[in-house]
């Protein structure tokens, strides 16, 4: 079974194994070291699971970037909290081009009220677009007209990044770096390399065969211990995928 809350510890086991470093997202930005990784976490919905993974991610000694929508399904407060106190970043996983139904001067009021929301959390310094995959917004396009970093974001990972030199990878529809279900989690990259699982993933680690500098981009809603959850979640995202396919084609 793949995308296990099992199989993601043994992967973290694995990185650190291989002589890999992990730091925030905010880390990175500041003072990338040599052989790192980011573990960046785009919590969409189901925030339990965010706080199960950085549960893991914290008996392992390992710090990781948590980013939050403002909408019910991520933002509940007291998980919020609980992932901020095991010793992880939190950052703002913006959306306010769709929620703005693409009006771009509302949209901005509706960034700095929320960023300073998610500020009373974290002294948050980085925030990541949220993909919108059903939208016709491009959460990114606000920035055309204005500047994130007037509001003290050092970095955002889809403009600040050159992923010539990080090797990115999400778990984007419940697999490993699969564009043709990819609406817009997707960037232009320098690496070539094919994961075709988790275990896959474990394998390459522990063959050396992995650049010095990885994100690792993961959903915490699809990352389930065996059970009903896990069951549908594979369910569900088969079907999503089906229309992001259409998406991506169009």
């Amino acid at each position: 079974m793949d995308f296990t809350q099992k199989i993601y510890r043994e992967l973290l086991v694995t990185l650190k194994s291989a002589g890999y470093t992990f730091q925030t997202f905010e880390d990175l930005v500041r003072h990338p070291n040599e052989k790192v990784i980011v573990l960046r976490h785009d919590v969409d919905k189901l925030p339990q699971n965010a706080v199960d993974l950085a549960k893991i991610e914290q008996s392992l000694g390992l710090q990781a970037s948590y980013y939050y929508r403002i909408v019910k399904e991520s933002n509940v407060p007291k998980l919020i909290e609980e992932v901020r106190k095991l010793g992880h970043e939190i950052g703002y996983h913006y959306e306010d081009l769709t929620l703005a139904k693409g009006d771009k001067k509302k949209a901005l009021g509706m960034w700095e009220k929320n960023l300073e929301y998610f500020r009373s959390f974290y002294p948050v310094t980085t925030a990541c677009m949220h993909g919108s995959p059903m939208s016709k917004w491009d959460n990114r396009l606000i920035w055309e007209d204005y500047n994130y970093k007037d509001y003290g974001i050092i970095a955002e990972p889809y403009f600040d990044i050159d992923y010539n030199e990080v090797f990115y990878i999400t778990d984007t529809g419940r697999s490993w770096n699969s564009t043709g279900v990819s609406v817009r989690d997707k960037v232009d990259s320098g690496f070539d390399i094919d994961v075709n699982s988790t275990q896959h993933f474990i394998s390459l680690a522990k063959e050396n065969r992995l650049p010095n500098k990885i994100i690792i981009n993961t959903h915490p809603q699809r990352w389930f211990d065996a059970g009903f959850g896990w069951f549908r979640e594979l369910v569900l995202q088969n079907l999503k995928n089906q229309v992001k396919k259409f998406l991506v084609k169009k």
